[in-house]
C-alpha cells in the first residue's frame, strides 16, 4: 500500500510516525529521543561579496545559538502565529520571510532529520481545535498551515484534528462499543474530542480546544517569580509623578516567543529611560540585560525543569544566575496550581463545550485519554479523574501518540487496508 506519514508540528516538539504494511507504526528517532525541537536558528555567512543566510533546525539549532548568541537568531512556537493575521513575516539579517516559509524552512530539516522519505508518501497532519491567540482566526490559522507544508515539498497533505489522532491510537486497546473524550495538550493548545469507537466505525462526536497549555503554565511562573524581580510592578517617577512601569514588558518578556521583539533598539531605549527614573534600576537593568544577551533560553530552561518539578514534587527550586541577576525561590506546587487556575477554569469550560456539543453528560463518557506533556500536571489530571472518576482515565504515549493516530487516520481516510 501507499506510504503515510502522520506528522505532529507542535508548538515546542514534533513528531513523525509511518504506517507499515502491517498496519502498526513507527516513530522515528532523533538520538535518543521520538521527539524534534520545533525550533530554527539563523545565522549569515559571508561568502565573497555574497551574504548567505543559514539557518538549523531542532537541537542543532539550540547549539547554534548557544555557540553564538549574539551573531544568530533564535525562532520558537512558529506555531503559536498561525491564526495571528497581525503577524505575517520577520525580518532576519535584512531579509524579509514569511511565517509560511519560516516553517516550511524548518518542516524540511525535520523530514531530513527523521531520515523518512516522503516523496512519494501521503501525508496527514495534525492541527489544533483552536489556535493559539485571542484573536486567533482559525480558517486562517488552517490555511497558513497547509501552505508551509506545500512549500517544504509535502504536497500531498491532508490535516486531521489533533486529539481525534490521539484517540486512534487509544482506540487500538479498547474491545467494546465506547465514547471516548480525547484530551491533547501540548505547549500552545489543549484540545478535547469526543469519539465513539464501534469496531472499525469512528464517529466524531465533538472538537473543542482553548489556546491554552504548557506554555501558558511557564507563563505563570514568569509571571509571579521572575517578572517582580525585573521590575515588574515597580513604579517610576519621570517629573515628579509617581507611575506604574508599563505592564507590556513583562506580558510580552514572558512569552517566550515574542522576547526577540524585545530587541528592538526603541524598545530597549525605552526601558533604559523608564529604568533611569524607577525606584529599583537595578530590577529593570536585569531585564535589559538579559533581552540584549538572549538568554531568554537559558532562562525557559530553568523554568521548564521547575514545572516539570512540581509535577513529581510538592515542591521545587527555580534557581537562575545570569551576571548579576540571581534569582532563587522555592515553588510550592499549591502556589502553581493557584496561578494556573484560570487556565485550568478555561479547559474546564472548553470539556463542558466538548459535551454540550457531543449531547452527552459526564457519566456517557466511558473513557478519558490524555496526552500531550501538560497532562503530567496533577492539577490537569485531577480535573478529570473529579469529573468522570479515576478508573476512567488513563493516558500514554505523552508525545507521539498524535503522530502515531495521524498515520492511522490517513490509512482509513485513503481507504486503504490495514
Amino acid at each position: 500500500m501507499q506510504r503515510i506519514i502522520g506528522i505532529d508540528f507542535g508548538t515546542t516538539n514534533s513528531v513523525i510516525s509511518v504506517l507499515e504494511a502491517d498496519g502498526s507504526t513507527r516513530t522515528a528517532r532523533f538520538g535518543t529521543r521520538d521527539v524534534f525541537r520545533s525550533v530554527l536558528c539563523f545565522w549569515s555567512e559571508q561568502k565573497g561579496s555574497r551574504t548567505d543566510l543559514r539557518s538549523a533546525a531542532g537541537t542543532a539549532a539550540i547549539d547554534a545559538y548557544l555557540d553564538d548568541p549574539l551573531d544568530s537568531r533564535l525562532i520558537m512556537s512558529m506555531k503559536s502565529y498561525l491564526a495571528q493575521r497581525s503577524f505575517t513575516q520577520t525580518t532576519l539579517f535584512g531579509r524579509a520571510v514569511t511565517l509560511e516559509q519560516l516553517i516550511a524552512i524548518f518542516l524540511r530539516g525535520f523530514m531530513a532529520e527523521s531520515g523518512i522519505d516522503a516523496a512519494s508518501a501521503s501525508v496527514v497532519a495534525g492541527r489544533p481545535v483552536r489556535f493559539v491567540g485571542e484573536n486567533a482566526d482559525d480558517g486562517f490559522g488552517n490555511q497558513r498551515l497547509e501552505q508551509a507544508f506545500r512549500l517544504a515539498g509535502l504536497g500531498q497533505i491532508k490535516l486531521a484534528f489533533e486529539p481525534e489522532a490521539a484517540g486512534y491510537r487509544f482506540s487500538r486497546d479498547l474491545n467494546a462499543p465506547a465514547n471516548v473524550l480525547i484530551g491533547d495538550f501540548g505547549g500552545g493548545t489543549s484540545d478535547f474530542s469526543i469519539i465513539r469507537f464501534d469496531q472499525r466505525l469512528v464517529t466524531p462526536l465533538a472538537n473543542t480546544g482553548v489556546g491554552i497549555a504548557g506554555d501558558a503554565f511557564d507563563y505563570r511562573i514568569i509571571d509571579n517569580i521572575i517578572s517582580p524581580r525585573l521590575g515588574k510592578g515597580d513604579t517610576y517617577r519621570p517629573g515628579g509623578t509617581d507611575l506604574p512601569v508599563p505592564p507590556e514588558y513583562f506580558s510580552t518578556f514572558a512569552h517566550w516567543h515574542r522576547l526577540s521583539l524585545m530587541k528592538a533598539p526603541r524598545t530597549l531605549r525605552g526601558i533604559r529611560e523608564v529604568a533611569a527614573h524607577s525606584r529599583h534600576p537595578e530590577r529593570l537593568g536585569g531585564l535589559v540585560t538579559l533581552i540584549e544577551d538572549e538568554a531568554g533560553y537559558e532562562l525557559y530552561q530553568v523554568v521548564s525543569a521547575v514545572k516539570a518539578a512540581l509535577s513529581r514534587s510538592d515542591s521545587a527550586q527555580l534557581s537562575f544566575y545570569h551576571k548579576h541577576i540571581q534569582i532563587e525561590e522555592l515553588i510550592d506546587r499549591a502556589d502553581f496550581e493557584r496561578w494556573i487556575a484560570p487556565d485550568l477554569a478555561a479547559m474546564a469550560a472548553a470539556v463542558d463545550a466538548a459535551l454540550e456539543q457531543g449531547g452527552l453528560v459526564a457519566g456517557q463518557i466511558d473513557h478519558v485519554f490524555l496526552t500531550g506533556g501538560t497532562s503530567f500536571v496533577p492539577a490537569v489530571r485531577r480535573l478529570f479523574e473529579e469529573r468522570f472518576g479515576g478508573e476512567k482515565v488513563s493516558s500514554g504515549g505523552e508525545f507521539v501518540s498524535v503522530a502515531e493516530g495521524l498515520a492511522l487516520i490517513g490509512r482509513d481516510r485513503l481507504g486503504e487496508a490495514a
